[in-house]
């Protein structure tokens, strides 16, 4: 009986030997199953002809090089005045509740933009990255659809985001191309912030951090960005940026092994990037976007706009001549403003009139008698009138950002009056000092056209908002 026994208990070991490996087994083919697929892409920065790709249009989980689009967006933003760097951004519930990597936010905290924009491109912070799509957006599911719209126009066709940070989520993809496409436009449309990327630390705020690609930049010579990203479903992905002289080229890898392994594999495609780019290449760089028609409005949306006439004021219909007011549109400081703003430059010219009034093609509205005009003489003989509103009733304005600088808001005042001549034709441009900075504002014009003026410019994505009597 008690061999027996023996024998009894042998079994029932050997038999739970045999389930315990096999639960092993099983446990580990998931993982095998898996595996982030390996995509590359490599491209002359200067050009962007492809001179490498594998997989590159297969959908692959992007990870944290998602962020990339949330700074992109950021960067535009700012450039358009919907927000500033130095704008306190309130920090919610649900950024503040996002898992590492993270600055460490807490709900309610205010933080100037800029942190977060640093916060995001160096640490690959995701609390500051759902903090900066809240906060130009209102929510992230909407900084999400502005994502969609912007990758569409860039041409990254083969992406969707969900999110601001690139934490898996269904339907969260992207591709080798689609990345390193928008790793060129971030190079080549805002040049200003590009640094950001290869700073090893800085300074987000609340505290000091490190660089999530500083193991790149410190040991391949001219590596100067750009991202990194990793979730298990992702595996390790990179889009890396490297200059040697007048060359520059562009690498992305998706679905590395490793921090290391994927750093190896980004300096072999870097290496054969220089090695086969010519060492003179005319630059192309790549077209800033075009916005496609906004569900319900049939308008397509450029994010810049260039102007090919400047336009001289005409009188009134139907006013004589002798007594028509000089209506000035575009005096020689607003043409040479305009100018500028087409070669992206930024001097600072001396605007003399504060309050100017758009030509008019339009009948006129019946309003009261002129007051007397005084007009100013520039340094060429060029007369500049200013005048008060002869707007009678129309006492509505509307509102088209607040900006540091006096010059920036005439600036946006210029831009925005050239782009909707339709419904701001008439009004007053002015420039209202606020302790927090300069208002730019359209003021006399009915309430109706006031309203439709905003809706237009928003459907710009153009800042707007009515301002009413007093």
């Amino acid at each position: 009986m008690a061999v027996t026994e023996r024998l009894r208990q042998g079994r029932h070991v050997l038999f739970g030997m045999l389930i315990l490996t096999l639960i092993t087994t099983f446990a580990a083919l998931p993982q095998r199953v898996q595996a982030a697929p390996y995509a590359a892409m490599v491209v002359d920065a200067r050009d962007g002809r492809v001179i490498h790709s594998r997989n590159a249009d297969t959908r692959l989980h992007p990870a944290s090089l998602t962020k990339m689009m949330t700074l992109y967006i950021a960067f535009e933003a700012v450039e358009r005045g919907e927000i500033s760097l130095d704008t306190k951004v309130r920090i919610s519930k649900h950024a503040a509740s996002e898992p590492p990597s993270k600055l460490g936010l807490v709900a309610g905290q205010r933080i100037k933009l800029r942190y977060l924009i640093r916060a995001a491109a160096v640490k690959s912070a995701n609390d500051a990255a759902t903090a900066i799509g809240e906060a130009i957006s209102g929510s992230e599911k909407a900084f999400a659809a502005r994502m969609n719209r912007t990758a569409k126009a860039l041409g990254m066709s083969r992406t969707t985001f969900k999110n601001a940070h690139g934490l898996t989520q269904n339907g969260h993809m992207s591709t080798a191309r689609d990345m390193t496409t928008l790793g060129r436009h971030i190079f080549y449309d805002y040049p200003e912030y590009y640094n950001l990327f290869s700073r090893k630390s800085t300074d987000a705020g609340v505290k000091k951090v490190n660089n999530t690609n500083r193991r790149l930049l410190a040991n391949y010579r001219g590596a100067d960005g750009i991202k990194t990203g990793y979730t298990r479903a992702a595996g390790f992905n990179l889009v890396a940026s490297a200059e040697r002289g007048k060359e520059r080229i562009i690498a992305t890898v998706f679905g590395g092994r490793s921090t290391a392994t994927r750093n190896k594999r980004v300096a072999e495609l870097l290496d054969m990037g220089f090695r086969k780019a010519p060492t003179r290449v005319a630059v192309r760089k790549p077209a800033r976007p075009v916005y496609g028609a906004e569900p319900g409005t049939g308008k397509t949306i450029r994010t810049v706009t260039t102007v090919k006439k400047s336009l001289r004021p005409v009188a009134r219909p139907g006013a004589a001549p002798e007594k028509a007011p000089v209506l000035l549109a575009l005096s020689d400081e607003i043409n040479q403003a305009v100018a500028e703003a087409k070669a992206n430059t930024r001097p600072k010219p001396k605007m003399e009139a504060k309050e100017v009034v758009l030509a008019s093609t339009a009948p006129a509205e019946p309003v009261a008698p002129a007051p007397t005009l005084t007009p100013t003489l520039t340094e060429d003989g060029q007369e500049v009138v200013a005048r008060l509103s002869t707007s009678g009733g129309n006492h509505w304005g509307i509102n088209v950002g607040r900006f540091p600088s006096r010059y920036a808001a005439e600036r946006m005042l210029v831009k925005t009056a050239l782009t909707e001549m339709t419904t701001l034709d008439g009004s007053l441009r002015k420039v209202v000092k606020r302790k927090a900075g300069f208002d730019a504002q359209f003021m006399g014009m009915p309430r109706e056209k006031a309203d439709l003026a905003c809706r237009r410019l928003q459907a710009r994505q153009v800042t707007c908002f009515m301002v009413g009597p007093g």
